[in-house]
């Protein structure tokens, strides 16, 4: 901005947005000062550098606004868990697969917990087994992001909708 930029020559483009035509440092800042302006490097890799004159506060506000409006309007993607049993029957399954599809469909990633509860850690291939059943009962329809992993108590796995 202003004294700080180095480049000897630049493109330089006006308030109204036409180009005034490749100037020499000096020339583009007594052209920005003429029009009580900031002299401001938008492009500096391109050949020559091109800076604009604009109000330096109005264009920040604005570029702050839209970052603003950017932010709202980017939807986070929630990590919805569902934790289990590994005595769950066939139908508990089945309506818990019900509502991880909802949550899939909903663009949510969702984590599957198994916990092992007492003599349940001496099995923990049946943790395994069940958890590639869950997986296998959604099909082609998701992507497998974090492989089913056992640690302390819990076996752990992250699926998201495949697109």
């Amino acid at each position: 901005m202003n004294e700080k930029i180095r480049a000897p020559r630049l493109r330089v483009i006006d308030e109204e947005g036409s180009q005034l035509g490749i100037l020499s440092r000096q020339e583009a800042l007594q052209a920005a000062e003429n029009a009580d302006l900031d002299l401001v490097e938008i492009s500096p890799n391109a050949d020559p550098p091109v800076a604009k004159i604009i109000d330096w506060g109005k264009y920040n506000y604005q570029k702050t606004k839209q970052q603003q409006k950017n932010k709202r309007n980017t939807k986070a993607q929630e990590l919805k868990q569902i934790r289990t049993g590994l005595k769950i029957s066939d139908h508990d399954l089945e309506v818990k697969a019900k509502k991880v599809r909802e949550f899939l469909e909903a663009g949510h990633k969702v984590k599957y917990t198994l916990r092992y509860r007492g003599r349940e850690l001496a099995h923990k291939d049946v943790g395994f087994a069940l958890a590639d059943k869950i997986i296998a009962s959604f099909g082609e329809d998701i992507v497998v992001d974090q492989k089913p992993q056992f640690a302390g108590r819990q076996l752990s796995f992250v699926i998201r909708n495949k697109s």
